[in-house]
């Protein structure tokens, strides 16, 4: 009986060891940006380890059976048996503490079930690191596996070992069963086993350090099934109350800013262009051309961006609709195939031709599927340049060469036309030919802006500029030194209309969001949008309550009059500032209400 005892302990305690170790690591190699003492590591430890504890017990119940088993009956392929699974959780355990540490620089959260979102596209994944990067993390999953699994083989007990009194080892078995579901579930409180339970302190860095990322990932499997979001914070009449306050469907007295109804539309996704890089942050040398550009067109000085990825932006932005905590609308054509979208209005509405640009693979998180299904008629991407110029940067066609596209198209389509465009050489890694900045993150953005300037040059001097509405805005912005999700302007965009068709310069100090850009350019083009419910027309007397919403993974913020706001989804606590959280649990609420039906 003490074999079984003893092997069961000592599995146990292994595998809760691994996930103390785990934290120590993950602190170790993402300390970069984050300021800590050494005496938060044991805060750390201390508040993490009942997660850490409820999530060995899933491990422990193979262990357990098999120990049921053997008070009866061992052989040697029971042994093998064991070994393996000892080998597969090993395997799952490394690949779960690698993946954490290598996405948590890039995206700021814990390692969830959203990277499976991304999976089907690998070649896209890579291109935003070295083959260097690459090797060192698989060298690094090698080694932690080994690591791990040699633990486990050292575990030193006889599972053959014949008992004497297996009636009683029986039933301690059997008592131990409850223990270790109440152990799973966490007690026996209302609440169960849950992330939010190990947040501690305001310094979200030190949450995350805590949380269990195997444990986050499993629990957040649901979340990849849209018929599983749901966020039911209060009464569906309170929430309706606050949204039908805050999204107006109809333009009234709009403040005219263009000259024709029917002007010529791109829109430049400038992919991770955030405020942090340009004016809006004091940053006058890192994108000058955007800077000039601001001050010669209509410039939305207070738009905020609404997601953190480039599909759910492209999204927000062409469709108006708002973005999800865990999920990708675009990633479910079911959906997004039955949501407005700017090119069909303007092609049903005004006969518009439709074209998308893309230098990467327009496959990628289903974007082809969204943007056909949205009106627009042709798509250029990747596939459509030489072999050459798909060789030109890590994700594809290098944007110097699909601006001379974009040109080429804004002289020769046929009139009035919509043509969408997402840049992407500023996307790690960062792989662009010029070397201004010694930071290789700013030199990407500059390149960025030049390729702008350059474009804006050309067509201004050509006979399409007269009519045409250029739009820029990114479609999402980064975490870059400070600016992270607690920083009120990670998430701060510029917005910026220019062309001939602009009647003046102005500036346009309203608080907004990116899904606003299509009621706001329809109401302009005296187009309805009552089919845009969640995009408010910022330039329209309706528009009173001026706020923006950002999600970002579990968790939203909020801009509005009374300052900036963070809610936290985990730990269903304000983390920052004292704005009304309930209006950001009202809009996702109703939201997934609203796609939940689609």
């Amino acid at each position: 009986m003490k074999c079984r005892v003893k092997f069961l302990v000592q599995t146990y305690l292994w595998t809760v060891i691994v996930f103390v170790m785990a934290k120590v690591a993950f602190m170790l190699f993402c300390h970069e940006g984050h300021e800590f003492a050494f005496g938060d590591v044991f805060q750390v430890v201390w508040h993490g380890i009942s997660l850490d504890l409820s999530t060995a017990l899933y491990f422990l119940i193979l262990p357990f059976l098999l120990s049921i088993v053997s008070i009866w009956y061992w052989t040697k392929w029971l042994t093998h048996l064991l070994h393996g699974y000892f080998l597969l959780i090993s395997l799952a355990f490394a690949l779960a503490f690698v993946a954490d540490c290598s996405l948590y620089p890039f995206w700021g959260f814990k390692l969830d079930a959203s990277c499976l979102q991304y999976l089907d596209s690998p070649n896209e994944m890579a291109a935003s690191v070295s083959t260097v990067y690459i090797i060192i993390r698989i060298l690094a999953l090698v080694v932690t596996t080994i690591a791990i699994f040699g633990g486990y083989r050292n575990i030193n007990c006889n599972l053959s070992a014949t008992s004497s009194k297996k009636f009683i080892e029986l039933v301690l078995h059997l008592i131990s069963i409850p223990l270790i579901i109440i152990g799973i579930r966490g007690g026996l409180d209302e609440s169960a086993t849950n992330i939010g339970q190990v947040y501690f302190s305001q310094n979200q860095f030190l949450n995350h350090s805590a949380v269990n990322p195997v444990f986050n990932f499993l629990d957040s499997i649901d979340s990849l099934d849209s018929s599983n979001i749901s966020y039911d914070f209060m009464s569906d009449a309170e929430c309706e109350k606050i949204t039908n306050e805050i999204f107006t469907t109809e333009s009234t007295d709009v403040d005219t800013l263009l000259n024709t109804t029917t002007p010529n539309i791109i829109i430049i996704l400038m992919e991770s262009c955030g405020g942090e890089f340009t004016e809006l942050c004091g940053r006058t040398d890192i994108t000058p051309n955007l800077n000039r550009l601001a001050g010669e067109g209509i410039y939305f000085t207070n738009c905020y961006a609404n997601s953190w990825r480039t599909d759910r932006g492209t999204l927000c932005t062409y469709s108006g609709y708002p973005s999800f905590p865990t999920m990708s609308v675009m990633k479910l054509p079911a959906k997004s195939r039955n949501l407005p979208c700017l090119a069909n209005s303007l092609r049903d509405n005004k006969g518009y031709s439709t074209h998308y640009l893309y230098g990467g693979d327009i496959n990628f998180t289903n974007m082809r599927s969204y943007l056909i299904g949205g009106g627009f008629e042709n798509l250029t991407w990747k596939a459509d340049y030489s072999a050459a110029d798909q060789k030109s940067a890590e994700w594809g066609v290098r944007d110097d060469i699909t601006f001379g596209t974009l040109f080429d198209l804004a002289t020769s389509m046929s009139q009035p036309y919509l043509i969408g465009y997402s840049t992407l050489s500023s996307h790690e890694p960062w792989d662009v030919p010029i070397h201004k900045f010694d930071d290789e993150i700013l030199n990407a953005f500059y390149y960025l802006d030049q390729c702008i300037g350059e474009f804006i040059t050309k067509l201004r001097s050509s006979k399409a500029w007269n009519n045409t509405l250029v739009i820029m805005l990114p479609d999402h912005g980064i975490n870059y030194k400070d600016y992270d999700e607690l920083h009120p302007q990670r998430n701060h965009i510029p917005m910026i209309w220019v062309g001939g068709a602009v009647r003046a310069p102005r500036r346009i100090e309203t608080i907004c969001n990116q899904t606003d850009l299509p009621a706001t350019l329809l109401g302009q083009l005296g187009i309805d949008h009552t089919d845009y419910y969640f995009s408010r027309d910022v330039l329209s007397r309706s528009y009173t309550h001026p706020l923006a919403v950002h999600t970002y993974n579990n968790g939203f913020s909020l801009v509005d009059s009374t300052g900036f706001t963070v809610f936290d989804l985990n730990s269903m606590q304000t983390i920052k500032g004292s704005g009304n959280v309930n209006i950001g649990k009202a809009i996702l609420q109703s939201a997934s209400k609203d796609l939940s039906s689609r």
